[in-house]
């Protein structure tokens, strides 16, 4: 079964710290020259005197290994080559602690930065500026005042790339400096991660990186960050911990780490992930009392994790989603992309184990495996295989159960893919464990519950969704829950409903803080038997108000649709059902016996009757047609309804063998 093992510090955009400042207000630039010459990454020297001989000058405080510094990179290149006709000059400074000369020329080959970058060792030049985080922008004049402070603009934060920037902060400055006028906004606040600055702090705890603070790291945040995980940088090295101290409280203290959403009060998960108060007092102690290093004989060797493949066997197949690569652009949306492989399986197969393996982790924000059953395939669930998001531990199903495929079935790769700042390419691949059929007892296979009528009116924040799963199989066990939604999504709550008590509901999982940058998988600790469960039924709420930071358009309605703008209200139900149903011993209620021909009538009445409701659920435009593109996506996809011969239309008989 899929184990989520999202480890505190793990994921590259949620490091960028939050928004918003540690204070209100960002402190002012110190008094005096704000002059300084400092080395460059091409070997060079770079200058800023008291006579510039540039009408405006903006000083960027930039880090090597800041996922928003790195996808700023870019645009501050486009805007450097904008504006140096106009008499504007950029000047890249890093002052990290924890970024060498090689790590800044690397970012600048990387990222193709065309302005000076340099180095501020001991990050002198930022104390001047009192710069608190990368990216950060001041815009100078020519008489060096500080005229413009604060982010680039709104397309990026933390967790969040918006198809399109609507507020050009930087831009709107130069214009109106350029333009000899007072700079409108002259204080924004940067997103960014706090800058890694060499603190003059007198040791004052007996805590050491080596006996203490190295262990918590290693149990918490190393799967990560280490050389080749999803973590921008590495969190095994003494150098890199100290700068990146402040943002590694920050996401602790303010709850985005460790990555896990559920609430402790409901249920019990096999791969919760929660940092004692024990742990996180030891590593503000030791910030706030001067960082030691200590002795590097209590240094703890550090864990042992196999890279590439994390099923406890080499897979017994690979296929890749295509031959040839996908190019992901280097910035803006890309659209959910579809693969469909042919496997060339030619009889029944079952899966014990499943992983996806990423070409290119740094722009593959998740991935699902789906089977496409050929038609007319005794095939249960919506065809779930498995899923990749950044941080996963993946292992096998539990003893004796399997996911059947049918023979002539297809895989679908569901890739989503985020741009980082540079053009990328992808040929992700999935691996499979098979098993042998008289070893399973329990087919597992994946239900869903889903709403997709619903519309979210402008500025509201905390609208309700509710849906359902419709059939509870009998002697059935619940493994896993999966919520999902999108940009809007604000909470998720199941309840369940005993047989016996069905006008009480307890809750089952309770996700108070929905956040979409964490496709979690909630693996229940001890599978639960269903026999006695009536129903399963949840509640999503959304906040499409201008409070939502991560909010695409807070003034639009909001309907069913694929993309991160849209949304979804999706519950995935992992379940195994036994093989050889368990015979009951409830005496049978009576019955009045039916005819063949009566039996017949009414079967044939319920398929009419499924099909005049399917009929009018999706034929939006009421000419009495379900046009194709009238059934959303994710119903094609999850529901398995198909133009099966190709008229742009789900006729009569198309409808009858989908309820059937």
């Amino acid at each position: 079964m899929l184990r989520f093992c999202l480890r505190c510090l793990c994921v590259l955009v949620l490091l960028c710290g939050n928004p918003l400042w540690a204070n209100d207000q960002p402190e002012s630039a110190k008094t005096g020259s704000l002059t300084f010459r400092l080395p460059t990454a091409a070997g060079g020297i770079v200058e800023l005197t008291e006579k510039p001989q540039h009408k405006a000058t903006v000083v960027c405080f930039l880090g090597a290994e800041c996922p928003l510094a790195r996808l700023y990179g870019p645009k501050l290149n486009a805007m450097q080559t904008a504006y140096q006709s106009q008499g504007v000059q950029f000047i890249g400074v890093n002052s990290n602690q924890q970024d060498s000369l090689e790590n800044v020329q690397e970012y600048v080959k990387q990222y193709e930065i065309q302005f000076p970058l340099a180095k501020d060792y001991n990050n002198e030049v930022a104390d001047r500026f009192a710069a608190v985080r990368t990216p950060e922008v001041f815009v100078l004049d020519d008489k060096l005042k500080i005229q413009y402070r604060g982010r680039i603009d709104n397309q990026y934060l933390p967790g969040v790339s918006r198809a399109e920037t609507t507020s050009h902060d930087l831009k709107n400055a130069l214009d109106q400096v350029l333009a000899g006028k007072p700079v409108e906004v002259a204080v924004t606040k940067p997103n960014g991660c706090f800058i890694g600055r060499v603190k003059q702090t007198e040791v004052k705890t007996s805590l050491t990186f080596c006996k203490e603070v190295a262990g918590v790291l290693n149990q918490h945040c190393v799967e990560c960050h280490r050389k080749g995980e999803i973590g921008p940088f590495s969190l095994t090295d003494y150098d890199e911990v100290r700068g990146w101290a402040d943002t590694m409280l920050e996401t602790i203290d303010d709850g985005r780490m460790p990555p896990w959403h559920a609430s402790p009060k409901y249920g019990h998960y096999a791969n919760a992930r929660f940092m004692s108060e024990d742990d996180k007092t030891i590593l503000r102690d030791w910030v706030a009392g001067g960082m030691p290093f200590g002795d590097v004989k209590d240094l703890p060797k550090l864990p042992t994790f196999r890279d590439g493949w994390h099923l406890p066997q080499v897979p017994d197949a690979v296929y890749e989603m295509r031959n040839r690569p996908f190019v992901v652009p280097k910035e803006g949306v890309v659209e959910y992309q579809y693969f469909v492989v042919d496997p060339g399986f030619k009889e029944d197969k079952w899966i014990t184990g499943a992983q996806v393996l990423p070409g290119n982790r740094s722009v593959v924000h998740h991935a699902i495996v789906f089977i496409r059953p050929p038609d007319g395939a005794d095939f249960r669930g919506i065809g779930w295989l498995t899923a990749y998001v950044p941080g996963q531990r993946i292992k096998k199903l539990p003893e004796g159960r399997g996911r059947r495929v049918p023979a002539g079935s297809k895989l679908v790769f569901q890739m989503h893919y985020t741009p980082n700042g540079t053009a990328g390419e992808d040929i992700s691949k999935v691996g499979l464990l098979f098993g042998e059929e008289e070893e399973i007892t329990h087919e597992v296979f994946t239900m869903i519950g889903i709403d997709q009528e619903f519309e979210i009116p402008p500025n509201t924040n905390d609208f309700p969704v509710s849906a359902k799963v419709h059939r509870i199989p009998p002697q059935a066990e619940l493994l896993a829950i999966a919520p999902h939604m999108h940009l809007r999504g604000k909470s998720f709550r199941l309840f369940m409903k005993q047989k016996d008590t069905k006008d009480k509901s307890e809750i089952l999982l309770d996700v108070p803080h929905y956040d979409f940058n964490w496709q979690h998988i909630y693996e229940l600790s001890q599978p639960m038997k269903l026999d006695a469960v009536d129903s399963l039924e949840f509640t999503v709420k959304f906040d499409n108000s201008k409070e939502n930071p991560f909010n695409p358009d807070p003034n639009e309605y909001v309907t069913w649709g694929d993309q991160t703008w849209e949304e979804m209200a999706i519950a995935f139900f992992e379940v195994a059902e036994p093989r050889v149903k368990q015979k009951t011993h409830a005496k049978p209620k009576p019955s009045k016996k039916s005819s063949k021909a009566d039996q017949i009538q009414q079967q044939q009445q319920k398929v009419d009757r499924l099909m005049a409701e399917f009929v009018q659920r999706f034929d939006k435009n009421g000419n009495g047609i379900v046009e194709l593109d009238e059934i959303p996506l994710s119903a094609q996809r999850y529901g398995k309804i198909r133009d099966r011969d190709g008229d742009g239309q789900i006729g009569k008989e198309e409808i009858e063998n989908l309820v059937r």
